[in-house]
């Protein structure tokens, strides 16, 4: 790879896709990967940046006993409200974009001339993947979503396609992407494209 500055990937795709699979696949051939979606849940709790005014926008009702922000009941509050998500969206996205950017000039000073790679769920839709050099999406059959979000989530198959149907469609995601990965296939199969990518990131001169 050349001389120059760090080379800076986004790392996104669908619902249930298999986003932290790949993301651990390119961590272990040596990307720098930081998952963003843990930022967000980091800055909500006690203490964390956005705590105090979600508390207050949301009320204590989404609070547990404990004083921790109940995430599955803010989800219910925003889940099919544009408004009320755009306003979680407003206070959760600054904090965690100040962390992100606090994480690319560490890992520039350790390696510059690596490839740090930010995975997050929603980069096309902030606008976010405009501060990437390359895009990475990850995509699968939209049944494979279906089945792997009931698995993984443990939610019913009305839910999740009335999840799927407020997310942007992967056909268009699949726009923005410099890189597609498709897991419908084998584990193998996707490591292998992962490999490809990796490769073809290596060999980009900034």
């Amino acid at each position: 790879m050349g001389c120059g500055p760090m080379l800076k990937v986004g790392l996104t795709g669908g619902l249930a896709c298999g986003k932290s699979f790949v993301g651990e696949a390119l961590a272990a051939l040596g990307c720098h990967v930081l998952e963003a979606d843990q930022l967000g849940h980091a800055v909500l709790l006690p203490g964390g940046e956005a705590y105090a005014a979600v508390v207050r926008e949301f009320g204590p009702g989404i609070l547990t006993g404990g004083g921790v922000i109940d995430r599955r009941i803010l989800a219910e509050q925003v889940f099919g409200d544009a408004g009320r998500l755009a306003l979680l969206t407003s206070l959760v996205h600054p904090p965690v974009l100040r962390q992100e950017e606090a994480w690319l000039a560490q890992v520039a000073a350790r390696d510059p001339r690596g490839i740090a790679v930010i995975e997050a769920a929603i980069l096309i839709e902030t606008g976010s993947y405009r501060r990437f050099d390359r895009l990475i999406v990850v995509v699968c059959e939209e049944q494979q979503q279906v089945e792997r979000s009931i698995q993984r989530d443990g939610v019913d198959r009305e839910r999740v396609l009335a999840r799927l149907s407020r997310q942007m469609p992967l056909s268009e995601k699949r726009k923005f992407a410099d890189f597609i990965v498709d897991t419908s296939g084998t584990k193998e199969e996707t490591l292998r494209q992962v490999r490809v990518v990796f490769d073809a990131l290596r060999r980009i001169e900034p």
